[in-house]
C-alpha cells in the first residue's frame, strides 16, 4: 500500500513548483523591484488594485472549483461535470468583461482613478481569464498531473516578470530605441504592471486551450448545473466573506486613515511587509492545491479520519517551522524590500501566524465539505468577516495597519475554534489537539527567546537561532516518526 502521507507530501512538493516557485520568483524579483522603483504611495496603488482582484476572482468562480472536485471525483460522469462547469464559467466571465468595459469610466471615478479607466478594463481581463482557467487547472489537479500544472504556472509568471522588467526597467533607459518608441509610453507608468499581467494571463489561456477544448467531449448538462450551483453557492458566500478577511484591510486603510498620515504610503508599507510572510502564504496555498483533491479521494477509506488528523499535525509542524525560520532570520528576509518600506516589519510575526491559522481552518473545513453542509462554511467565514470589519473600522484610525494585521489573526483563530467545535458533532476527526497545542507552545517560547535575548546578541545569534530551530525540528521528528512509519508499513 502506498504511503498516503508521503503521497500528499510529494504532490504538495510538485504543486509547489507551480505555486511556490512562480510566486517566489515574483517575490524575489518583483517585490524588491517595485519597492525600489516606486515610491510608497505608488506601490500603494498596486496593493489596492490587486485587493479588488481577490474579491472579483472569488465572485467569478462562485465556488465551482470545489464543486467540480466534489462531483467529478470518483465519478463516471467526470467529463460531463467538467463541460458543465467550464461552460458556466465561460458565459459569466465573458459577460463580466463586457460589463466592466462598458462601465469602466464610472467605476474608475468611484475608486479614485478617474483619469485611468483603463485600469478597470485591464483588471477585468485579468480576473476573467484567471476565473475561466481555474477549471482547466482543477482538471489537471484532479488527473494528478502536477508537473503539467507547474510548467504552465512557471511559463505564465516568467512572461509576467520578463515584461515587468522590460517595461519598467529597460524601456525608461532606452527611449531612443525604435522598438521602445513603438511599445512604450512613459505616462502609463504603474499601468505597465497590469499590462504585463494581462499579456501573461492571455499566454496562459493559450497554453490551456487544449484542456479547455476537452470540455467539448461531453454535453453540457442542464440538470447537473443547478446541483452544482446549490452545492457551490454557500462556498461563494464563504469565499466572498473570506476575501473580506484577506483583502478588505487594503481597501479600508485608504479610507480610514487620517489624511495627514498619507494613507497611500501607509498602504504601500503594509502591502510590502505583508508579503514578508510569503513563505507561509505559499506553503498554505500549495498544501491547499494538493490537499483538496487528496481529501476527497480518501474520503471513502476506512481510516480517512485518522489520516486527516495526522495530516493536520504534520501541517502545523511544518507551518511552525516556517514561522520560526522567518522570525529568527528576519533581518535577512527584510532586505528583500526597499529601505523606505521596512518600518512596518513589526507586523510580520503576526501575519505569519495568521496565515498558519488560516491553513488550520482549511484543514478543518473538510468536515462540512464531505457532509455537503457547506452552509456551515459560509456561516464561519461570515463570522470571521464580521470580526475583520469591526476590528479594522474601530482600530485603523488609531493603530493603522497594525490593527489590520491583528484582525487577521483574531478572525482566523475565532473561525478555527468555532469550526472545530461544530466538527465534533457533524464529522468528528480525532485531531491531536493537545500535541498540536504543545508544538505551538514550544514555537511561541522559541519566538520570545529569540526576540528577548538572541536579537540583542552581537555575535553568534545566528548560530543560537539555528540550534533552537534544529531543536524544534528534532523534537517533531522524534515525536512523529512512529506515525509516519505506521503508514509506510501499512
Amino acid at each position: 500500500m502506498k504511503n498516503p502521507i508521503k503521497q500528499l507530501i510529494g504532490q504538495t512538493a510538485v504543486y509547489g513548483l507551480g505555486i511556490v516557485l512562480p510566486r517566489l520568483l515574483n517575490y524575489l524579483l518583483l517585490t524588491p523591484f517595485y519597492t525600489r522603483i516606486f515610491d510608497r504611495a505608488t506601490y500603494g496603488i498596486i496593493t489596492e488594485l490587486y485587493a479588488y482582484v481577490v474579491f472579483l476572482l472569488v465572485l467569478l468562480t462562485y465556488g465551482m472549483e470545489t464543486g467540480y472536485f466534489r462531483y467529478a471525483s470518483n465519478s463516471e460522469r467526470k467529463e460531463r461535470v467538467y463541460t458543465t462547469v467550464l461552460g458556466s464559467l465561460f458565459v459569466t466571465s465573458t459577460l463580466f468583461v463586457i460589463a466592466m468595459v462598458l462601465s469602466s469610466g464610472s467605476i474608475s471615478r468611484v475608486l479614485g482613478y478617474a483619469s485611468n479607466p483603463e485600469y478597470i478594463r485591464w483588471l477585468a481581463i485579468i480576473v476573467a481569464i484567471d476565473a475561466f482557467t481555474s477549471i482547466p487547472f482543477a482538471r489537471i489537479r484532479l488527473l494528478n498531473r502536477p508537473g503539467k500544472y507547474a510548467l504552465i504556472r512557471i511559463f505564465e509568471v516568467s512572461i509576467n516578470i520578463g515584461l515587468n522588467l522590460f517595461f519598467l526597467l529597460y524601456c525608461p533607459n532606452h527611449t531612443d530605441s525604435g522598438l521602445v518608441s513603438l511599445v512604450y509610453n512613459e505616462e502609463i507608468g504603474v499601468g505597465y504592471v497590469l499590462i504585463s499581467n494581462v499579456i501573461a494571463s492571455i499566454s496562459k489561456l493559450v497554453f490551456l486551450l487544449p484542456d479547455a477544448l476537452a470540455a467539448f467531449k461531453a454535453k453540457f448538462d442542464r440538470q447537473l448545473l443547478p446541483v452544482l450551483l446549490r452545492y457551490s453557492a454557500p462556498l461563494l458566500i464563504a469565499g466572498l466573506a473570506g476575501t473580506v478577511n484577506e483583502a478588505l484591510d487594503r481597501i479600508l486603510l485608504k479610507h480610514l486613515l487620517p489624511l495627514e498620515s498619507n494613507p497611500m504610503e501607509q498602504l504601500g508599507i503594509y502591502g510590502a511587509n505583508y508579503k514578508m510572510a510569503v513563505l507561509m502564504t505559499l506553503f498554505v496555498q500549495m498544501f491547499k492545491y494538493a490537499a483538496e483533491p487528496f481529501f476527497f479521494s480518501k474520503s471513502g477509506d476506512s481510516n480517512a479520519k485518522k489520516l486527516y488528523a495526522d495530516v493536520m499535525t504534520f501541517f502545523v509542524i511544518s507551518g511552525l517551522f516556517i514561522f520560526l525560520l522567518v522570525n529568527i532570520y528576519l533581518e535577512y528576509f527584510i532586505l528583500f524590500i526597499g529601505k523606505d518600506f521596512r518600518e512596518g516589519v513589526g507586523i510580520v510575526p503576526v501575519v505569519l501566524m495568521a496565515n498558519l491559522v488560516m491553513g488550520i481552518f482549511f484543514n478543518l473545513s473538510i468536515w462540512y465539505k464531505l457532509t455537503n453542509k457547506t452552509h456551515f462554511g459560509a456561516i464561519l467565514v461570515i463570522l470571521g468577516a464580521t470580526i475583520t470589519v469591526v476590528i479594522n473600522v474601530l482600530f485603523i484610525p488609531r493603530y493603522g495597519y497594525v490593527a489590520s494585521a491583528w484582525a487577521h489573526l483574531i478572525c482566523y483563530t475565532t473561525m478555527v475554534v468555532v469550526s472545530y467545535t461544530w466538527s465534533r458533532k457533524h464529522y468528528a476527526v480525532p485531531y491531536k489537539t493537545r500535541r498540536i497545542a504543545g508544538y505551538i507552545s514550544v514555537a511561541v517560547v522559541i519566538f520570545f527567546v529569540n526576540e528577548l535575548f538572541l536579537q540583542n546578541m552581537e555575535r553568534m545569534k545566528e548560530v543560537f537561532g539555528l540550534v533552537l530551530l534544529g531543536g524544534f525540528t528534532a523534537l517533531a521528528i522524534y515525536r512523529e516518526r512512529s506515525v509516519f512509519n505506521a503508514y509506510k508499513q501499512g
